[in-house]
Order: structure tokens, then sequence, then C-alpha cells
């Protein structure tokens, strides 16, 4: 019994969804009383009589329950409402059915009924047995019914072979179909489908014809005598024509992948010339380029190229279409080969050349024009290639070549953007050609390198300069430090330590050193103080310097040392390189007033990593790398061009001499090696020094190191004759007096004609020759030559203020010489003779 109220109530609910309320309501009224009798009668509750009405009752409900399902009967005014709806339905030209979960078809219009009958059905169908026994567009109706029973919105198209007999196809043509699927919720739960046919076979006609219609237009224009290609902005080639492609040798399906480019078909110089136009919103520009084109072989084929552009409202470029005519000699084009010439000169030119018009835009402009800046494009006005500061200058100057002034200077601006390169614009005057205006004419030369030359040059002849007026007065001032360290070291040699004058020698002395030392820095400097190289390793060098170091940085500053694996050997003087990291270590510190960190690093650069450090300054070689990095203030770009010239300083008036890193730089120069600076303000400060890699010769070295042994004694006396050749005198009486005390004779001269005269005199006796480098009329160098012609073999020591490898390379290949330079205490006097007369 539940089962059949279950099943009225289906029936009810259909019915209201058919649009018959009213009858529900009377059969549903029908149903309730039959259901109030069989209660009464479950529980023994009722009357014969009211058994009787209840009975007819309930069979008024259930004939009318089943008369209205079957469409026999009809109550109030709904007959009339289906007639108008069925009718509203059948009007529609569209053919649609609704169908239930189950698939069965619960209505259609008459639209689909016709295509039901034509396909020679007997019964309503849904569109899945509509289209049944038809392979070809099985899988779109399993798509379709796997969707309506997923409840999913979804169209399919397909076609129906001329003379099918499935519904909608035509007997002397194909057609198209489009069916779609929407689901429709109704009470109860129960989901409807609609299924929608159209004949879409006249939109498919339309599109077939004008895609044939395109085809037809693509095959004239593939086919025509002129090439034709379209490009973005960004250069990819959208499309190229069968002609040019022919040119260009070009295999035209791989054309149509979308990755030919400009740069594939044209030169660097001509994308960039159909490339550079400046863009404006809504407008569109056309340009005649004449340019070369790639082929795939190489070649290079002269071209004319019509280019047109256009610009969205937002100036944004759209593809392009450029029409290209071949410029071959001997075609049509033969009699304007002048001016194909005169076209490739002005587009292939090194220097940037462009017309300007009466309203300061570029009409034209070759490709070195357009590489000049990113704002240097055709219809974008001059002035904007300026930067700001140089713009009123630049105007000034086109404003006089349009009034035809032929006397315009040159022009430097900077560039906008990009203020480190500048450039020189030079202006042709407008001219008038039959009374009508023609474009002035501007050249541009980036003078960006040549002004850091010129800048380079100016710092290199002024560093040069200042070198050599630092060694001249350095050696100067060594022979006044020579002689006064040198009597200071004769007077102490009488006086004991409790003499009162003791102290007051050692006063002078100590003071003269340090004089000595400012001396030292001035050659270092200028790249004339003497070094004694030796081959060690920067490991242990830098590890003999780790207490020094500590306490120089202090306590706020740290000290991280990291050495590399099998740190290569260097020939370097320790004492300088000694001074070089002290120097380095003393401005960290200053920079980090707050504490920090330094860390000193070794490595082994090879040939490869070295040519890409800095090629312009360094060359290719194997190197060692010490760096020094701090974590300091830095220093902003104007200081750090001029941290190595001397006395430049960025400390307070007495706390520094400007010499430290101009030292370290002679140093490490005449050393052989490299020295770059990297810094950023706020973040530090990195030194990088370059020194070249030496590898060991035993046995060359061995006895050098022999010979090291042998060059300190105790005992400094001596015995034989020397020749002392020194134009000063206090320099002179000093090493006089104390070569005498040792035991030496000593012969003195003030010139090197003098020291021949001597020599003449007392060759036989003369056992060493103690020479100054640098004297008037003739000098140490040329004594030692004019000596060797004699046959003289005599031993022979140079002394002089300045390196010794100033004067090597006057010696013309003597080398059998040993050298003291000045400022020298009579100590070192004694143990340069006696070296000498030992060796």
């Amino acid at each position: 019994m539940n089962d059949s109220v279950a099943q009225a109530a289906g029936a009810l609910a259909l019915l209201k969804q058919r649009g018959k309320p009213f009858t529900a309501i009377v059969i549903g009224l029908c149903a309730a009383a039959a259901a109030g009798l069989l209660t009464h009668w479950l529980k023994g509750q009722f009357a014969p009589w009211l058994l009787l009405g209840l009975g007819v009752l309930a069979g008024m409900g259930l004939l009318g329950l089943l008369g209205a399902v079957a469409g026999l009967v009809h109550l109030g005014s709904m007959p009339r409402q289906r007639a108008f709806f069925d009718g509203l339905a059948d009007a529609i030209d569209e053919a649609f059915a609704v169908t239930d979960s189950r698939g069965r078809v619960v209505y259609a219009n008459h639209p689909y009924r016709a295509l039901v009958s034509q396909a020679g059905l007997g019964r309503m169908v849904g569109v899945e047995n509509l289209y049944a026994g038809h392979p070809d567009i099985s899988d779109a109706i399993y798509r379709l019914a796997q969707a309506a029973r997923d409840r999913q919105h979804i169209s399919e198209e397909f076609r129906l072979a001329a003379g099918s007999a499935a519904a909608g196809a035509k007997a002397d043509e194909p057609a198209w179909i489009r069916v779609s699927i929407t689901p429709i919720a109704a009470s109860l739960g129960q989901v409807f489908v609609l299924w929608r046919l159209a004949d879409v076979s006249q939109d498919r006609q339309r599109q077939e014809s004008a895609f044939s219609r395109l085809q037809y237009i693509i095959n004239y224009l593939d086919s025509a005598p002129a090439g034709f290609f379209s490009s973005d902005a960004d250069g990819r080639v959208a499309y190229i024509n069968a002609t040019l492609s022919s040119w260009l040798g070009l295999d035209l399906e791989q054309t149509m992948d979308g990755r030919l480019t400009l740069e594939d078909i044209a030169t660097i110089d001509g994308k960039q010339l159909l490339l550079g136009v400046s863009p404006r919103a809504g407008k569109e520009r056309t340009d005649t380029v004449d340019i070369e084109m790639k082929t795939r072989d190489g070649r290079l084929l002269p071209v004319r190229i019509i280019h047109r552009t256009d610009f969205d409202s937002q100036g944004k470029p759209q593809p392009s279409r450029s029409l290209v005519l071949r410029r071959n000699a001997g075609e049509q084009f033969d009699a304007h080969e002048s001016e194909l010439q005169l076209s490739r000169l002005f587009n292939t030119a090194p220097i940037a050349i462009a017309q300007i018009d009466r309203s300061g835009r570029v009409t034209n402009a070759n490709a070195a024009f357009l590489k000049l800046s990113p704002l240097a494009k055709r219809g974008a006005p001059l002035a904007d290639l300026a930067a700001e500061p140089f713009r009123g200058n630049l105007s000034d100057a086109l404003r006089q070549a349009l009034r035809r002034n032929s006397q315009i200077p040159p022009v430097d601006i900077a560039l906008a953007g990009d203020q480190t390169r500048t450039v020189q614009i030079f202006f042709a005057a407008a001219s008038l050609d039959s009374g009508e205006y023609v474009q002035t004419i501007v050249y541009a030369v980036e003078t960006t390198e040549h002004r850091a030359l010129e800048v380079q040059l100016a710092q290199s002849q002024k560093m040069q300069a200042i070198g050599q007026l630092a060694g001249g007065v350095a050696h100067d001032f060594n022979n006044v430090l020579t002689a006064i360290i040198g009597f200071s070291d004769l007077l102490l040699a009488r006086h004991r330590p409790t003499d009162p004058a003791f102290a007051d020698i050692m006063n002078i002395k100590q003071n003269a050193n340090r004089a000595a030392n400012l001396v030292r820095q001035l050659l270092a400097f200028s790249r004339r103080q003497t070094l004694r190289p030796e081959v060690l390793s920067l490991t242990d060098a830098i590890s003999d310097l780790g207490n020094l170091l500590g306490r120089l940085l202090g306590e706020k500053v740290g000290l991280r040392v990291v050495h590399g694996r099998d740190v290569g050997l260097v020939k370097i003087d320790v004492n300088q390189f000694e001074q070089v990291i002290v120097n380095l270590a003393v401005n960290a510190r200053d920079a980090m007033p707050n504490g920090g960190t330094l860390t000193v690093r070794t490595a082994n650069v090879t040939v490869e990593e070295s040519r890409k450090i800095n090629p312009d300054q360094m060359p290719p070689g194997e190197y060692v790398l010490c760096e020094l990095e701090d974590t300091g203030t830095g220093m902003p770009a104007e200081i750090l061009e001029k941290i190595y010239e001397p006395f430049f300083s960025t400390k307070e008036v007495g706390k520094g001499t400007g010499l430290g890193l101009s030292t370290v730089y002679g140093i490490v120069k005449q050393t052989g090696g490299f020295i770059f600076c990297q810094s950023e303000l706020g973040k530090g400060t990195t030194f990088r020094i370059y020194l070249p890699r030496h590898y060991r010769e035993p046995a060359k070295e061995e006895g050098e190191t022999r010979l090291d042994k042998q060059v300190k004694k105790q005992d400094l006396t001596g015995k034989g004759t020397v020749l002392l050749v020194e134009d000063e005198d206090a320099v002179r009486a000093f090493a006089s007096r104390a070569l005498a005390s040792r035991g030496y004779k000593v012969l003195e001269a003030d010139s090197g004609e003098m020291a021949l005269r001597l020599f003449g005199e007392n060759h036989d006796t003369i056992d060493l020759v103690l020479s100054d480098v640098v004297m008037p009329e003739m000098d140490g160098p040329t004594l030692l030559k004019e000596l060797r012609k004699r046959g003289a073999k005599t031993k022979i020591v140079f002394i002089s203020g300045y390196a010794e490898d100033a004067f090597e390379k006057n010696l013309e290949g003597q080398t059998d010489f040993a050298f003291l330079p000045k400022p020298f205490t009579l100590k070192q006097l004694a143990e340069a003779v006696k070296q000498a007369m030992e060796s």
C-alpha cells in the first residue's frame, strides 16, 4: 500500500510539473480519502455507510488519476494553457526534447518529432537512439549522454554525410548539427535534461566560404611579385609570404611555427631600423627603409621595405605590414642604383645620422642613431634624447639650424636614462629646395669612451708628473738623510751611552730614520724604491702578520683569515708587502668605528679566471690573489676614483698623510701585480691584489740561499783600496771617514771624469769602486761602461736614492755590480763593501 501511495505522489508531482495543479489537488483529495478509509478499516473504527462513501470517493480518485496521467481528464482552464505552450514550443525552429533521469522523452516539440519521423522511427526516442548506428558521430553522442547523466552543460557539433538516413541529413549535401544539453531541476529531487538540436549548416558554409576566400587571397599574396611579412613589437615574424621565403631560401612550412624572428631574416641594423618607431596612440606610421636581409646561406640581399606600423589607443604597436621590394642590379631599380647606394651608405654608416623636421621630431634615422638610446626612435622629439640639464642647449642649437645658421658649434649632452654616456651632436643647417623647407641633418658621435680615456690620460700624466717630482725630491732628500744618519753614526761611535750628548745624537738619528721612511713612501708611490724580492708563500707571510694585525685592529674589529688550498708562490719584497697589508688593515679599521670584521683571503687564480677579472688592465696569466674585505662604511663612486692619488685623504687634518694607498699602489705595481678596489656605500670595501705566480728554480735559488748566509758577518773591518765617487760633499765625507775607520784606504772623486783619472793612476791598487748613480757630466752607469771598455775587472758598488731598476736599463746588459740604496747607515755601508770585497 505504501508503494502505491508513493507512486501516486510521483504521479501528482508529474502532473504539477506538466502544468496541471488543479487536477493534482482534486485527485490528491480523493487519494487522501482513500488513505483515511484504509486507516479506519485497519483500526476497526468505521460505519457501513461511511465505508460505502469513502469507497466511492477512492474509486473516483483512482479513475481521475489514471485519466489525468493518460491525458484524458482535463479540469479547469489547463487544456487551453497546454495548447498555448505546445503551440509556442512548436513555433520554435530549434528542435528540443526533455528527458527524465532514465533518458525517456517526457516532452518534445514539433521540430523534434519531425526529426524522429524523418529518421523512420515509430516511437518517440531520445537523441542517443535518434543517432544510433552512426559510428562517425558515436563519440560525440557518448559524450553528450555522459554529460546528461552527470548533470553538466555541454555542446557538441558533428557532421552528417549527404544522403545519410540520420535525422537532419539532406539528400544532396552534408549537414552540420549542434546538440546542446542543459540540466533542469524539478521538485522531489527529480532532474530533467533539455536537449536542443540546431542545424548550423549555413554557419558552417559561411565559415568555409570565408576560409576559402582567405586562402584564395593568401595564395595571391604568396605568389605576388613582391615579398611581404608581418612582425610584432618583439621582432617575431607572424607571417611571411612564399615569394620572400623563396628569396631568403627558407622552407615556407618551417616559417609557420612562430619561431622565426627578424634577426633570422635581417641584419641587426635592419632590425633596429624596422623596430625603431616611437609609439603614438591611435596613429599609424609608414616608413621606407633600405636594408639588407639575410638568406639562409649567409648572403646579404639588398631590399627596400615599405613598413607600416599601427598603434592602438594605448600606444601599443600592432603587427606590421611590410612590403619588400628586391633591389637587384639590372632589374627595375637599375635607374635608381645611385639612390640605393646612398641609402645603404646612410643606413650602414658607423656615425649616427638623423633627419629632423620643423617640430623637432626625428623623421628618418640610420641604425647607428637608433642604437644610441631606447628613446632614439623615428617620430620621437630629438630633445628627448638628452638628459634634463642638457635639453636647453640641444633645443637652442636645433632652433639655430632651423634658421639656417651655418655656424653651429657641436653640442655635448648626456643621454637621458643613462647620464654616464655622453654624445656630441653636430648640426647641418636646414636648406631650402625651390623655396620649400628641407629637413635638418644631425650627426651624433658617442664620446663616452673618449672622455673616459681623456680622464685616464690626464690622471696618468698627473700621477707620472707627481711621481717624477716625488722621485726627484726623494733622491735629493736621501743625500741629506745619508749625511745626517752617517755623521750621527760617527758621533755615536765616539760617545758612550752614559754621555749626555748620546741621547741627543740618538734623537737626531731616529728623526732622520722617520724622514727616511717618509722618503720610502714617496719612492714607493713613484715606483722608484729598491725592492729585495724573495720567493715565499702568501700563506706564511700573512700568518706571520697575524699577531701584528690583531693589535692594529683593536678589540672592536675581528680578524678572519681564510687561506686557499695549495696557494702558489710569489716573488716579492716581504717587508714592502707587509707594509701593503698593514696600510690596508689600518684603513679598514678606520672605516669600522663601531666594529666589524676584516677578512683576509688567499687563493690561486687560473689563466681562464684571470681573463674575466679586468681584461683592459690585467693581462691573462696565473696569479695569486690576496683579498682584504671589511664590513665598514664603504666609499661612494666619486671617492673611489681618487683613492690612489697622493695626499688625497678622507680623514681629518693631521690624521693621515694621504700617501697610504698611493704607496700601496706603487708597491704592488712595482712588484708586477695589480690591485683593484670594489666598494659600496654602507656595505664595505674589498681590495683584491693579484700577484704573478712564481715557480721555484731549485738550483738557482739554493745558490742564492747559500749566498745570503754568507752576507752577514760580524767582523766588518777590512783592507784594500776603495775609489769613492760621490758629488755630494757631505755624503762623500761621511763615507770616506766610515770606510777609513774600518781599515780601508779611500780615494775620493767628486765626478766621473775625476774617477777615471784616479783609476788610471792607481788601477793596480784599486780593489773596489763605490760610486753614486746620478752625477753631473758622467753618471755611474757611464762610469762603469768606461771602466769595462778599458779592461778593468774591478768590482763596483752603486749607491743611489733611486731604485736599482731605475738605472739598470742604462747599463746595456752589465750585471756585475752590487747596489746600496740611500739613505744608509755606517754599518750598512761597511757590510756592503765587505760583501763586495769577499764575493
